[in-house]
């Protein structure tokens, strides 16, 4: 099977960022332009859109690809049964994360740990359920086919896993850098001047480590259920105290590492060798010659 020229690659991850930012910020610029809340009509409607960017650039790409008939990414992972083992494990490796780091972060002095924001979540929701499934549709539903599904795997054929997972990480913070105005979104909360907001942005690097890691070995579902599992968490916990960030940034930054430095990737097959065209073909199950008299 062929594979896409470096140049081709190239051009696949710009067309995404394009596609991924032109729709994301712009949606989000007319969230800002009516300036209402974000959780509210017809605000709501922009804001939620533009989480939708980077799933956007993807479905682009995918139809470019399909239209070109070029063959998938060489770092491409498919789904696999495996990803009913890892998406789990991962999952709750995720949310351990946070909640240690978040009691580690109390044990320096910083507030307690516990879910007394969870019931106005919850109400605001309209229950349990209708909450978790906004977590899943916001951030991991609408991105990880994107960020790790269609950028990651372009990325990986001309750099190593901690250099895609750095300049992900910091494409990624970019991308939120609107939210930042838009009424009513966690990032307005924190302040684009301010410690919180720094350490938001500073958060995506491990992240898109941690991500890049499940995407390696499970494909994008297990990407999702690291995204969940993390935005989950921290919103139930509601961090929004520096030293808790602080925390959380230094614990995932150490267990990424971790557990990259423990993975070795699958070693990509030997290429079949092509002969010579003046070069007679043989069949190597054939015998060997008998060697002359000359030869022996």
């Amino acid at each position: 099977m062929s594979t896409a020229t470096p140049a081709r690659r190239r051009n696949g991850i710009v067309l995404f960022l394009a596609v991924t930012f032109i729709t994301s910020w712009a949606s989000w610029g007319l969230a800002i332009a009516l300036g209402g809340s974000a959780m509210k009509p017809p605000v709501v409607l922009p804001y939620l859109f533009g989480a939708f960017g980077p799933l956007i650039g993807a479905l682009v790409l995918r139809m470019r690809r399909a239209r070109r008939r070029d063959p998938r990414p060489e770092h491409a992972v498919r789904t696999r049964p495996k990803v009913l083992f890892w998406a789990p494990l991962l999952l709750v490796l995720a949310s351990a994360s946070v909640v240690g780091a978040a009691l580690l972060a109390h044990l320096l002095g910083g507030p307690e740990v516990n879910l007394s924001e969870a019931e106005e979540l919850f109400k605001t929701a309209g229950g349990p359920a209708p909450f978790f499934v906004s977590m899943l549709v916001a951030g991991p539903l609408s991105e990880e086919a994107g960020w790790r599904g269609t950028a990651y795997p372009r990325m990986r054929a001309s750099l190593g896993r901690f250099q895609v997972g750095l300049l992900l990480g910091v494409i990624w913070a970019v991308w939120h850098l609107p939210l930042f105005f838009v009424n009513g979104t966690v990032q307005e909360k924190l302040g684009l001047d301010s410690l919180s907001g720094l350490l938001f942005a500073l958060s995506t690097i491990p992240m898109a480590l941690l991500t890049g890691y499940a995407y390696e070995r499970a494909g994008v579902f297990a990407a999702m259920a690291v995204h969940f599992a993390a935005n989950t968490t921290m919103t139930l916990l509601g961090v929004e105290e520096p030293l808790v960030q602080a925390a959380i940034l230094t614990v995932q930054t150490l267990l990424a590492l971790v557990l990259l430095a423990t993975h070795r990737s699958a070693p990509k097959p030997a290429p079949t060798p092509v002969p010579h065209p003046h070069q007679p073909l043989t069949d190597p199950a054939a015998p060997a010659p008998t060697p002359t008299h000359a030869e022996a």
